[in-house]
């Protein structure tokens, strides 16, 4: 009998220390919380992730905002811009399977050492996590601080981890990719044309039109036909615009900023045709594609279509020289004049 009443106060302990990690028991002083080891940060979190309509991430005082769209999730404040879809699932599941290791410390003064500090501090390291459903309530929330990488093998991640509004930190074990810069959600990829499948293309810039042709391996300015020597790199660059094409931020196309300065059209061997406008804003260089297509280049020009209808893309600024160049930006560098002030080399004895 009093073995049975050992396990039951035993067991109702365990409740207990649960309960004060999920509920914070916010009335009790932090140094009166305690959280035995190997336990989940949020039970019962995986349950609720199908109400989840909405993920912020806040640092510095700044909140990106990923909300739940008709068939992605994507980035609020871009119009719904779908991000990379496996590292929302893995921040999710990271936050389902995140576990205390031990308690640290409850000195706010100490908070930085762990990068567990108020994210609303311009200074701060550390990132607010917070789920919301549909009400606009929170699911969860945690304050995620620096992670310790272990280089053991099979030894799993750690991080610093708080809960809002107490003072008691933990070391946490698990994976929370917490990344509040939108630049690291963009599902980065606009195309991948390979030069070696672009037939031609007619770029336009101001009264200057520029038509590029191939023949056989190379690729050539076919008119104007009289210009000066070309350098074959910076030609061939122009078929190679959309190979491996990334962007670096992303915004509604009625939203489009700066001034168009000129169009490309890409037609491949395949019968796609894509056409890209190149907007300049100060030194940003934006573009908006639409794609075409007929025979065995139609499926790829409608997979195409869909995705970047509707939207403006910031590229690297040296796309404009691919897109839209210059006869002055294809010219072959002029070889160094020798200095008449220096002597020659003498060659002999």
């Amino acid at each position: 009998m009093q073995q049975r009443t050992s396990l039951v106060l035993v067991a109702a302990a365990v409740v207990a220390l649960g309960a004060a990690w999920q509920f914070g028991l916010r009335g009790a002083p932090s140094s009166e919380v305690e959280v035995a080891a190997g336990s989940l940060v949020f039970p019962g979190l995986a349950a609720k992730l199908g109400g989840v309509t909405r993920v912020e991430i806040q640092s510095k005082g700044v909140t990106l905002a990923i909300a739940r769209g008709k068939e992605k999730w994507g980035l609020a404040d871009r119009a719904g811009f779908p991000v990379q879809q496996d590292k929302l699932r893995e921040l999710l599941t990271g936050l389902t399977e995140l576990r205390v290791t031990e308690a640290r410390t409850s000195d706010p003064e100490q908070y930085s050492r762990l990068g567990v500090e108020d994210p609303g501090s311009p200074t701060g390291t550390s990132n607010l996590v917070r789920l919301l459903g549909g009400d606009g309530k929170p699911v969860a929330e945690l304050i995620v601080g620096h992670r310790r990488v272990r280089t053991q093998g099979n030894v799993p991640e750690t991080i610093f981890i708080r809960r809002p509004g107490q003072t008691q930190s933990w070391l946490a074990e698990g994976r929370v990719p917490a990344d509040a810069d939108p630049q690291l959600w963009f599902e980065r990829d606009i195309a991948n044309i390979a030069g070696a499948k672009v037939a031609k293309v007619v770029s336009t810039r101001g009264d200057t039109t520029l038509e590029f042709t191939r023949e056989g391996d190379k690729f050539v300015l076919a008119a104007p036909t009289e210009h000066p020597k070309l350098d074959d790199y910076r030609v061939e660059d122009v078929s190679r615009a959309m190979e491996s094409l990334t962007l670096t931020d992303v915004r509604p196309a009625a939203e489009q900023p700066g001034e168009k300065i000129g169009t490309a059209v890409l037609t491949t061997t395949d019968g796609m045709t894509v056409t890209v406008t190149v907007f300049r804003a100060d030194k940003d260089i934006w573009a908006q594609f639409a794609a075409t297509g007929t025979g065995e280049g139609a499926k790829a020009a409608t997979d195409l279509q869909a995705r970047v209808a509707g939207w403006a893309y910031q590229v690297g600024s040296w796309k404009e020289k691919s897109f839209v160049p210059t006869l002055d930006d294809l010219r072959a560098s002029e070889p160094e004049k020798p200095d008449p002030a220096k002597p020659a080399a003498d060659g002999g004895e």
